[in-house]
């Protein structure tokens, strides 16, 4: 792809620009508009994290653009058909899926149903606990139910998740929001329970997504891993692998699950006196954590 060399008023070439030249002659419809714009966000992006590496806006520019490639490559697909035709990307685009958008705006409203419930009983009206737990239910199953089936979805970028795992997520969801809304239930009856019962699935819910999270495989597809490969070409340990990045988080947020947990039972128990040294061990954890993930050897 050849590059013009350009400025505009003083400033260093646009990425804009340099986008815009890149599909110039290629005739565009509504599908490669769409791909196009995808394009541009990655490039943003990618020019971002250039010029924090020091690089000058137009040379971060120039380089995100030849990190790229052919766009006509992109647009053709790089695989091929069984009679050795080059596929055409706008054939595998994906289309929005009706069904499940009527899935989606009905499984939402039911979960608004429920929150509106759960709002006038805490203001104005004296619903029945019965009521109240039904609408806990309602929105759990709601939320968990298009978590799971909005990752079942293909989209541009990412195949469809596979049922087990995009399931999985729904009970996460599930299990977080069942632990929110026992929270909401002991605030309004106090009774304890409520509040061991939310605790312990609220537990549940963060060792199940840290799972899922921890064992993630790729589902981009490829031309999405082809823009990946050329921004591994710089950056660190996290920026080369987004995977390792997400686990990373992950664990932080389960480490400090762990720590407060420990720094309350610590409180109840021993005092005051001890509780800090929770803190302290989160502390070491996270150093740990962070010194093995940056700078051990990658298998």
């Amino acid at each position: 792809m050849t590059i013009q060399n350009d400025t505009v008023g003083g400033y260093g070439t646009h990425v804009h620009r340099l986008l815009d030249e890149a599909f110039a002659g290629i005739e565009m419809t509504q599908d490669r508009q769409d791909l196009k714009e995808e394009m541009r966000a990655n490039l943003v992006a990618r020019v971002a994290e250039l010029e924090a590496t020091g690089v000058g806006p137009q040379a971060a520019a120039r380089q995100a653009i030849e990190e790229l490639g052919d766009v006509r490559d992109i647009l053709d697909g790089t695989g091929r058909e069984p009679d050795g035709a080059a596929p055409d990307w706008t054939a595998r685009r994906v289309r929005p899926d009706p069904v499940f958008l009527v899935r989606a705006v009905l499984l939402s409203a039911l979960a608004a149903a429920g929150l509106v419930v759960l709002v006038l009983a805490a203001t104005l009206l004296d619903v029945p606990l019965g009521g109240q737990v039904a609408a806990v239910v309602a929105v759990t199953l709601a939320a968990g139910a298009v978590t799971a089936d909005a990752l079942r979805q293909e989209t541009t970028g990412n195949h469809p998740m596979p049922t087990g795992r995009a399931l999985g997520y729904g009970l996460g969801t599930v299990l977080a929001l069942a632990g929110l809304g026992a929270g909401w239930l002991y605030l309004s009856q106090r009774d304890l329970p409520w509040l061991v019962g939310g605790a312990l699935t609220v537990v549940a819910s963060v060792a199940l997504f840290t799972y899922l999270g921890a064992t993630q495989t790729n589902r981009h597809k490829e031309w999405v891993v082809r823009m990946q490969a050329s921004h591994a070409q710089a950056g660190d340990r996290f920026t080369k692998d987004p995977a390792a990045a997400a686990r990373f988080g992950l664990y932080v947020v389960t480490t400090w699950l762990l720590v407060l947990a420990a720094f309350v039972l610590l409180t109840l128990t021993v005092g005051w006196a001890w509780s800090w040294l929770a803190v302290v061990a989160g502390f070491v954890a996270m150093a740990l954590m962070i010194a093995r993930m940056l700078f051990s050897p990658r298998p």
